[in-house]
């Protein structure tokens, strides 16, 4: 079959080619999300190299058709695929999705908005200034972070983007923005808990402060920094000669949710003129719920703040919301405005620009897949969901308190349990290959006060209690097996 051409030599698809193949990948979305996903072994069996043997070594001469190509997603790619929209994933974090994001996906995808200035497309500016107001509402975010004041949000790509950007800003105010011109003249010094995100490492690096000018701080018996050890740090650099500028503090650590002391931290680094960044990755979600709002007590600190969309709050990736509470820092650093940018808009400093809030350039219209996600669920809706992840997890912590074979490695305040087997590091390495080389769910893992974790995180969208059950009934199972073969 030949493929859907426009004309003799144009080789565009045609509009009622595309309307049909639209329908029918839709179809094929929809069957996958809701019957197909939770058949498939979650973490994809294939070997290094396999997909690639599959590949043809050079591209086509002449257009294939759909068809065609949709039977290599489904021969080569979806074997290739670790389904993080499985009901059974439990693994790392959520990446959680749904319908209303996915059409907001696909018509930013038809618009084809590349959104650097607000004269490239107001809509795509002005929209994302205002979902991003309205969710400072909705999570009672200090009112700093509204963009009718000194601040405002923007869409980055990630959290890593969002503390790379914070770390330049910071970097730049302390060095009374002369280091993007001239280089560093004097050696500063970064702040975050031994449990802080490893973008905060990779961020230092690239913005030349030197990964070795990065303090780690020790924290206390639930995972959070200790003010204590933040305060002596910053006090012997100083004494070395060494400039503190930017701390992170952390709400929901990846590895367990640890929670900092952001009001602590805070009115540390508010004494010392230090930039602080709070990185919500995924815990920040939960503040779409009164109840959870203590985890960020002391955010009215806060230099800089991220949270991901894209993994609680059902828009897919890549979605992350970083807030400044002064926006010209943050533009001062990172403004560059060459003569073919130049506009009347611009020059008239009514508008936003978001190319000068992040590194990049270019920009997508990202703000569409969020604001129907939030008109779609609505506020009410967002809390029923993350009220039930909470309890689903909480309900997971009581099992494996009750068991006595297992033990848990860390407090659950939200949506992720850390537990072990006693029976050692390598009798959870063990137990953590075989679930999940099983394909029947999949966890991931942490190495907590020095011990081999298992990790279990509640949060996709489609996971349900019976699932949870499961989930457990085979932890169980396998742990069993253990017994049997190594009498552990």
């Amino acid at each position: 079959m030949k493929p859907d051409l426009d004309g003799d030599g144009a080789r565009h698809m045609r509009g009622e080619a595309f309307r049909r193949y639209a329908h029918e990948l839709v179809d094929w979305i929809i069957d996958y999300q809701e019957r197909r996903v939770e058949e498939l072994p979650v973490l994809s069996q294939v070997e290094p190299g396999s997909i690639r043997a599959k590949l043809p070594p050079d591209p086509p001469e002449l257009g294939e058709t759909f068809e065609a190509m949709l039977r290599d997603v489904e021969g080569i790619i979806l074997p290739g695929i670790t389904h993080w929209q499985s009901p059974n994933f439990f693994g790392f974090f959520p990446a959680n999705t749904s319908y209303p994001a996915i059409l907001g996906e696909l018509l930013s995808s038809g618009l084809g908005v590349q959104g650097m200035l607000w004269a490239t497309s107001p809509a795509c500016t002005e929209l994302e200034t205002h979902v991003l107001d309205w969710l400072v509402g909705m999570l009672g975010l200090p009112d700093a972070f509204r963009s009718a004041g000194p601040g405002g949000g923007v869409i980055q790509d990630s959290a890593s983007s969002a503390a790379l950007c914070a770390i330049v800003a910071a970097r730049e105010r302390a060095t009374g923005f002369a280091s993007n011109e001239r280089g560093l003249a004097r050696p500063l010094a970064a702040y975050a808990s031994t449990e802080a995100h490893s973008s905060i490492v990779k961020g230092i690096g690239i913005a030349g402060i030197g990964r070795e000018n990065l303090r780690l701080i020790g924290t206390d018996a639930e995972f959070a920094m200790r003010p204590d050890l933040l305060e002596q740090e910053i006090r012997r650099d100083r004494d070395e000669g060494l400039v503190p500028f930017f701390a992170c503090a952390t709400v929901g650590t990846t590895s367990s949710h640890g929670v900092d002391p952001v009001a602590e931290i805070g009115a540390i680094c508010r004494r010392q003129g230090i930039w602080l960044h709070v990185d919500a990755a995924m815990a920040g979600t939960a503040a779409v719920c009164p109840e959870f709002r203590l985890l960020q007590r002391g955010l009215e600190a806060a230099d800089s703040y991220c949270f991901n969309p894209h993994k609680w709050m059902f828009t897919n990736f890549d979605c992350d919301c970083f807030y400044v509470a002064d926006r010209s820092a943050l533009i001062r650093a990172l403004s560059v405005l060459p003569e073919y940018l130049r506009n009347r808009a611009t020059e008239s400093g009514a508008v936003i620009d978001y190319r000068d809030w992040q590194i990049s350039l270019g920009r997508r219209f990202r703000a569409l897949k969020l604001w129907f996600v939030l008109r779609h669920y609505g506020v009410e809706g967002l809390r029923h969901h993350v009220r039930r992840h909470v309890d689903l997890a909480q309900r997971f912590r009581a099992w494996v308190a009750a068991d006595d074979r297992f033990e848990l490695a860390a407090p659950t305040p939200l949506n992720l349990v850390c537990f072990r087997h006693r029976g050692g590091d390598e009798a959870n390495r063990e137990l953590l290959d075989r679930l999940n080389r099983s394909g029947t769910l999949y966890l991931s893992h942490a190495v907590l006060d020095g011990a081999f974790t298992l990790r279990l995180c509640v949060g996709q969208t489609r996971t349900e209690e019976r699932h949870v059950a499961v989930a457990w009934r085979r932890i169980r199972e396998a742990a069993d097996g253990l017994l049997d073969e190594r009498g552990v």
